[in-house]
């Protein structure tokens, strides 16, 4: 790692490096770190003390790394584990830094897609229970409703690679009739999870028309540069090398295969034991 002062990057595992993607293209002056927490993936299904648990460590990994803003670009992160570290640990631990989610910025905007004033959300099993989506979007969109449904497969297809194999259209389409079954009327359907766009041609195959399907790259991205605008305490003192680390708790070489794919250029990743 070369130093400076990074924005920091967190996912359980490589989904996260979507947004990554995004916010490297829209803000490329900076400089970045990411870490995907690879051996402890996934965090779906984890409980709220351990995703919380396996969340702080990584973020306290990146402000010993010298980062003093990280995004976590998990929704399970975000959802089970963002509120804590923003009301809890940072006033302890560090309160001159700054821990961001994703599900808020997409909240923001999210019903301003919709005509029917029906959305749904597709994520993990974490994501959903938590219920975090209903809650930010009823704060800015009440008129809209939510319909929330878990697909517990399509992190492990895109995580083993199967993202583009015949298997995995049985899953896609389980879902998508599930909840558009449940819902009829939705018009957005918004992917609450940072692996699903690489499902995004599949997802797109087995939808009607007239149903939008939104990412949260772009969104996210362009969220970021709002906020450092506003915040210029931290924006001032993030260093500016057009620098990327990569970082993974797992293998290396594994992680730099399946990171090139999420990224779309080449990767090449250090080991962290946390």
């Amino acid at each position: 790692m070369k130093g400076g002062h990074p924005i920091g990057i967190f996912d359980s595992g490589y989904g996260g490096l979507t947004v990554f993607r995004s916010i490297a293209a829209l803000l490329p002056q900076y400089d970045f770190v990411y870490l995907g927490d690879n051996s402890r993936a996934p965090y779906g299904n984890r409980s709220f003390d351990t995703v919380h648990q396996y969340t702080l460590e990584c973020v306290e990994w990146f402000f010993a790394a010298g980062c003093p803003l990280v995004i976590l670009a998990c929704n399970t992160a975000s959802a089970k584990a963002l509120r804590t570290i923003q009301q809890q640990d940072l006033p302890v631990i560090a309160p001159d830094k700054r821990v961001l989610g994703v599900i808020r910025p997409t909240a923001e905007v999210i019903g301003t897609y919709t005509k029917t004033n029906a959305v749904g959300v597709l994520g993990t099993k974490g994501t959903v229970t938590s219920g975090s989506y209903q809650i930010e979007i009823n704060k800015f969109f009440p008129e809209v409703r939510v319909h929330q449904l878990a697909c517990p497969m399509w992190v492990p297809l895109v995580e083993y690679g199967e993202y583009n194999s015949d298997g995995a259209d049985h899953f896609v389409k389980q879902y998508l009739d599930e909840l558009l079954t449940s819902a009829p009327d939705i018009d957005t359907i918004l992917l609450a999870c940072t692996h699903y766009p690489l499902l995004l041609d599949k997802i797109k195959k087995y939808l009607p028309p007239g149903i939008t399907v939104v990412t949260q790259g772009d969104i996210v991205a362009h969220s970021l540069a709002d906020y450092l605008q506003r915040h210029s305490e931290i924006e001032s003192i993030l260093t500016r090398n057009g620098d990327m680390s990569f970082y993974t708790t797992d293998d290396t070489a594994d992680f730099d295969v399946h990171a090139t794919t999420f990224f779309g250029r080449e990767v090449r990743s250090g080991h962290v034991h946390l």
